[in-house]
């Protein structure tokens, strides 16, 4: 079991810094959403938290799928079906005990199939994708030279915030912010924001 502990931290590491910035990502999505994805994120990790307390899932991919199905049920708005269906489909790609960095790049790539596949975003929307698919490729290229799991996981989490600041100067083609319109330009992507954190909280946990 001792190969699934990390999967744990990364949980809680993601709860904790949730916790932190939801105010953060309530103001920007109180710019161009519906003002909500704070609390929402907020209540989905802190489930997962409590899901998975005194659990004993037998691969890294159950806690995954335990997280995703969690969100699902405990996430209102688009987020927790992006978010739950990401995890779970990571989890289906790790069911194993461990989680080597190649097999885990695979993961993520799964999980960005499954974010596109149901939100039917590219990336430039100004949604998820737009911090998802940078820290993918630098996760991916990082894995590819040969680099460690915290080296790739560090690499994708600058990705991440890059493509997560690249998000304002957008006008949003997808999700509610897209109703705005040309109004939407000039505001940092709430869903990008929390995508980044999260990658970010994996890169603190990263064993090293």
């Amino acid at each position: 079991m001792g190969e699934v502990e990390p999967e744990r931290a990364d949980d809680q590491a993601i709860a904790a810094a949730v916790e932190e910035n939801k105010d953060l990502l309530t103001q920007l999505d109180s710019a161009i959403g519906d003002a909500d994805h704070g609390t929402n994120m907020q209540r989905g990790f802190s489930a997962v938290t409590t899901a998975l307390t005194g659990s004993e899932p037998e691969t890294v991919g159950a806690v995954l799928v335990k997280t995703g199905t969690t969100l699902i049920s405990s996430v209102g708005g688009a987020s927790g079906p992006l978010y739950g269906g990401a995890f779970r489909a990571m989890g289906k790609a790790l069911d194993t005990g461990e989680a080597g960095t190649e097999r885990f790049a695979e993961a993520l790539a799964a999980g960005l199939q499954s974010i596109q596949k149901l939100g039917a975003a590219t990336p430039g929307d100004k949604t998820i994708v737009d911090a998802y698919t940078p820290a993918l490729a630098a996760f991916r290229l990082a894995a590819d030279a040969g680099g460690d799991f915290a080296a790739a996981a560090a690499a994708a989490a600058d990705a991440a915030e890059e493509g997560m600041r690249a998000t304002t100067p957008m006008q949003a083609r997808k999700g509610r912010a897209s109703y705005l319109g040309a109004r939407s330009v000039g505001h940092q992507d709430p869903g990008a924001t929390s995508t980044a954190l999260i990658f970010r909280a994996l890169s603190e946990t990263a064993p090293r």
